[in-house]
C-alpha cells in the first residue's frame, strides 16, 4: 500500500482549471492530491445568478463531457449562444458568426463560474483517486529527485512525482519556484452586471467596440444578459456607483440600443484587467496551468478556455508517458506540454491585447482600416470559419 502522503500528482488550487485538472488526471488512473485554501461557495438554483460568468468554447464542453460533469452543468442553468455579432462604433463595420454555418447547434455556452466549480467539486468528492486537502496552504517546496515535496502551513507535508500549480494569477507557487512573469496592468477595469432588455437576447453573444473598451452582452438562461464592460478605471467606478436609472440610460446608449431599452440591472461589480505571461511553464517536477501561467484581456472571452486547454494538453502528455512506462514528472514529458500550450497562450494574449489597442484608437486611417478588415472577414467565408475554429479550440 502506498503511503498516505505520497501521490502521483498534486494539484494546488481548486478553481475551475485546477479542479478540472485534478479530475481529468484522476479519471486517467492517477492518484491525485488536490490542495485548496478554502472550500468553494456552494451553488443553489434558488440563488441569484453569479455575476461572474464564462463563455465556454466547444473544447471546454468536450472536456467537461469527458469528465462526466457537463450534463449536470447544462441541466442546472446554462445558456447556449448560437450566434455572435460584433460591431465597431467607429467604422460601423460588423461581423456575424452563426453556428448553423458550421452545421453546429451552438457556438458555445454561457455558464456561471460558481456553477461550474460546484459541479466539479461534487465530482471530486466522489472520485476515489482524489484526496481533497482543504483547507491547506503550501508554504515551501523542494525537489527531491524522484518527487517534489510540498510543505504545508499546518507543518504537514506531502510528496508527488509532479506538482501542478493552478493557484491563480498571483500564484504563490510560481514565486516559490522563482519563475518570473511579464505583461502589464491595463488602464481598464471590467464592469459586470446582469441586465434585462426589452427585446430578447436571441441566444446571441453581442459585442461592441468602443473607444473606451469593449461592451459585451451575453445571453443568460433566465432571459437576461450578463454584461462585461471594459472601461478606464475612473469611468468604471463612476458607472458602478451611478443610480440605476442613469446607469441604464448610459448603458443603452453605449450598446446602441441593439436590444431596445435596458430596463433593469442587478448589483454591479468591477475588477481590474491585466496581461500576464509566465516566463516558463515548467520546473523540475512542476508545471503551471491556467491563470498561474497566463492572464489575458477578457474581450475574446477565452481566459478560462485557454486554461482548460492547458488541462487537456497536460493530461494527454502525462498519460502518454505513463502508458509508455516513463516518468510522468520527467522534463521531457513536461517540455511536450509547455511547447504545445505556451505558444498558443502567448499568441492569444498578445492578439487580444492588439485588438484592444486597435479598436480603442480614434486615429482616422486606423478606424478606416479596421472597418475594411471587419467587412473583409465577414465576406470571406473560409477566413471567417478560421476564426470560429480557433475560438472553438478544436
Amino acid at each position: 500500500m502506498r503511503p498516505r502522503n505520497v501521490f502521483d500528482i498534486a494539484v494546488v488550487g481548486a478553481g475551475m482549471v485546477g479542479a478540472a485538472a485534478a479530475l481529468a488526471l484522476a479519471r486517467r488512473g492517477l492518484r491525485v492530491a488536490l490542495l485548496e485554501e478554502r472550500e468553494p461557495a456552494r451553488w443553489d438554483a434558488a440563488d441569484e445568478v453569479d455575476l461572474r460568468v464564462v463563455a465556454l468554447a466547444p473544447s471546454a464542453v468536450d472536456l467537461f463531457g469527458q469528465l462526466g460533469v457537463w450534463d449536470a452543468i447544462r441541466s442546472a442553468r446554462a445558456a447556449p449562444y448560437r450566434r455572435m455579432q460584433v460591431w465597431d462604433s467607429g467604422s460601423g463595420a460588423q461581423i456575424e458568426f452563426d453556428a448553423a454555418d458550421r452545421g453546429e447547434a451552438e457556438l458555445g455556452w454561457i455558464v456561471e463560474n460558481r456553477l461550474i466549480q460546484h459541479c466539479l467539486w461534487n465530482a471530486l468528492q466522489a472520485e476515489a483517486n482524489v484526496s481533497l486537502r482543504c483547507p491547506a496552504r503550501v508554504v515551501a517546496t523542494e525537489d527531491e529527485g524522484e518527487a517534489r515535496v510540498l510543505r504545508l502551513d499546518d507543518d504537514g507535508k506531502l510528496s508527488a512525482r509532479l506538482v501542478v500549480a493552478a493557484d491563480g494569477a498571483a500564484s504563490p507557487l510560481r514565486h516559490l519556484l522563482d519563475i518570473g512573469a511579464s505583461g502589464h496592468v491595463y488602464d481598464q477595469h471590467a464592469l459586470v452586471a446582469h441586465v434585462q432588455t426589452v427585446r430578447a437576447h436571441e441566444n446571441t453573444a453581442w459585442q461592441r467596440f468602443l473607444p473606451t473598451g469593449t461592451l459585451a452582452f451575453l445571453p443568460l438562461a433566465d432571459g437576461r444578459c450578463s454584461i462585461v464592460w471594459s472601461l478606464p478605471a475612473e469611468e468604471c467606478r463612476r458607472l458602478r456607483e451611478l443610480d440605476a436609472d442613469s446607469f441604464l440610460r448610459e448603458l443603452g446608449c453605449a450598446f446602441d440600443f441593439r436590444l431596445g431599452p435596458v430596463n433593469a440591472v442587478s448589483a454591479r461589480a468591477e475588477f481590474p484587467l491585466r496581461l500576464l505571461l509566465a516566463d516558463r511553464y515548467i520546473a523540475p517536477r512542476f508545471a503551471l496551468i491556467g491563470d498561474a501561467a497566463h492572464v489575458v484581456h477578457p474581450l475574446g472571452g477565452q481566459g478560462v478556455n485557454l486554461g482548460l486547454r492547458d488541462v487537456s494538453a497536460l493530461a494527454e502528455a502525462v498519460t502518454a508517458a505513463r502508458d509508455q512506462g516513463r516518468d510522468i514528472g520527467a522534463e521531457t514529458v513536461l517540455r511536450r506540454y509547455e511547447r504545445r500550450r505556451r505558444s498558443d497562450n502567448t499568441l492569444s494574449a498578445w492578439g487580444f491585447d492588439g485588438i484592444n489597442r486597435v479598436f480603442r484608437s480614434e486615429f482616422e486611417p486606423l478606424v478606416l482600416a479596421r472597418g475594411l478588415g471587419l467587412r473583409a472577414v465577414n465576406a470571406i467565408g473560409p477566413l471567417k470559419q478560421l476564426f470560429v475554429r480557433h475560438a472553438a479550440g478544436r
